[in-house]
């Protein structure tokens, strides 16, 4: 293990600097916001607009590092990054703060991109695994670190978005500095929308659900924890309690998950969610250890859903399909976060902070409804399912180049998935990094095609439906 660590160091720790950048600024700009008595609907849609860039971006990217190559790509991208961080300190209109954010999505997915891809390339398959959950271990510990270090910045100055720019600009070093052979490139995992939602309707419901209350709870749950009067330092403990939580009891879920019925685990998570928001709909208050409490518990079940759903699917996908697969939840998941925290933040504004756990409750509530073991007909079941449950981050911390390293994965076998080294349209090249000289060309390997099943004859599981402005305006 720590050979396998110490292997793979520049990458793990540019990843760590990343998320620490990251996590440190989602925090800041729901307190800043608030502080500044701008409303919980412009605070959603700045974390909207983010993911949607991370969602959409990953195909901008992909064209970036075919022209450029990976070390070029990753330093632009970190310097875009970076740019669009240090201008918030100059730039007052929130319009243009919503370019900006969609932006920095669309940049930092390209150097998730950047970095997956040379863990992929250089990573044998009987490590995959152990690279797989240190990768997801560096980007939940970044998160968390990240959030922390807003106790260091008692005032909520500009002095917390010099320290993210330093850090989106620190995380260029190990990667500008490796000596690691370029990865090949890759073709975007195909996303063939009917076969899999015929296939696996119950887990994207899943996906979209857990990516609407995880949107929301990096969004807008600052902005709860303040108004009930907490300070930024409390706020920053209750929100990295939150996710510690989260990445720490992956392992025990899902040592349950391969030995009960997961169905009946991802209702019964749903279950205790929805109950365990009620008393936090405003009836009470609670004191601030109560409070921790809560989002330890929160953090638990939020942080599951994504796995356990993610692992569904795959027990009911064939191997071969897998990359594909992944890619599909990926964007469903991050069509949730995108919703999540505008819906939530448009009825906190209308009503009261308290109703983003009414929406947490409502979100739950509806996968308790529709997710039921009477729904699943195992027709489908892959030839190695149950599959081994995978503890993963927050599906948002990464692009969808992940799904690679996954274990359940056989890169070999599928056929979702071709590494490519260039494209001979016109003058389209990639460049080797560290060099000036161009890489080989080859021509591109055409993705086969999905045959989507009869969804009469072929689906698993029932099809079931999910369900210059200034400071302080909302959006109409």
């Amino acid at each position: 293990m720590i050979t396998t660590i110490a292997s793979f160091f520049s990458l793990y720790l540019a990843t760590l600097l990343l998320l620490v950048g990251s996590g440190l600024f989602n925090t800041y700009l729901g307190l800043r916001l608030t502080a500044v008595s701008v409303s919980e609907l412009w605070v959603g849609s700045l974390i909207a607009i983010y993911y949607l860039g991370l969602v959409f971006g990953a195909r901008i990217g992909h064209k970036v590092i075919i022209q450029v190559g990976h070390i070029r790509a990753y330093s632009a991208t970190a310097a875009i990054v970076t740019v669009t961080v240090l201008a918030l300190a100059l730039i007052d209109n929130l319009w243009v703060w919503l370019g900006f954010r969609f932006l920095a999505g669309v940049a930092m997915v390209t150097q998730f991109m950047v970095l997956e891809s040379w863990l992929n390339e250089q990573t044998e398959n009987h490590q995959r695994g152990r690279v797989f959950a240190f990768y997801m271990v560096c980007s939940s510990l970044g998160t968390v670190l990240g959030q922390l270090a807003l106790m260091i910045f008692p005032r909520l100055d500009y002095e917390p978005l010099v320290f993210v720019a330093i850090c989106s600009a620190l995380c260029m070093i190990p990667v500008a500095l490796t000596r690691r052979l370029h990865p090949a490139l890759q073709v975007p995992a195909p996303i063939h929308i009917k076969y899999y939602v015929a296939r696996v309707p119950l887990s994207l419901t899943v996906l979209f659900v857990a990516g609407a209350i995880v949107g929301a709870f990096y969004g807008l749950a600052p902005v709860y924890a303040v108004k009930q009067g907490l300070s930024s330092s409390e706020v920053a403990i209750f929100l990295a309690a939150a996710v510690a939580s989260g990445l720490v009891f992956q392992w025990p879920v899902g040592w349950l998950a391969d030995r009960i019925d997961r169905i009946g685990m991802i209702r019964l998570n749903a279950l205790i969610l929805c109950v365990l928001s009620v008393p936090l709909w405003g009836w009470w208050v609670f004191p601030y250890w109560a409070l921790l409490a809560f989002s330890c518990a929160f953090g638990i079940l939020q942080f599951t859903l994504y796995p356990l759903g993610a692992a569904f699917a795959n027990d009911n996908v064939e191997p071969e399909r897998r990359v594909g697969l992944s890619a599909i939840l990926y964007m469903v998941y991050g069509l949730g976060a995108c919703v999540g925290p505008l819906v939530a933040g448009l009825l906190m504004r209308e009503l009261n902070p308290s109703v983003y756990f009414i929406f947490v409750s409502a979100c739950a509530a509806i996968l308790v409804i529709f997710i039921r073991p009477q729904k699943v007909t195992g027709v489908n079941l892959s030839e190695d399912a149950p599959t081994h449950f995978v503890p993963m981050a927050d599906s948002l911390q990464s692009s969808n180049v992940v799904a690679t390293l996954d274990p359940r994965v056989d890169m070999e076998s599928d056929v979702s998935y071709e590494p490519v080294e260039g494209f001979r349209d016109g003058a389209q090249t990639a460049e080797p990094m560290g060099s000036g000289g161009p890489e080989p060309v080859v021509p591109v390997t055409p993705i086969e095609p999905v045959q989507t099943p009869n969804p009469g004859q072929a689906a698993q599981q029932d099809a079931s439906p999910a369900t210059g402005t200034p400071k302080g305006s909302s959006p109409s």
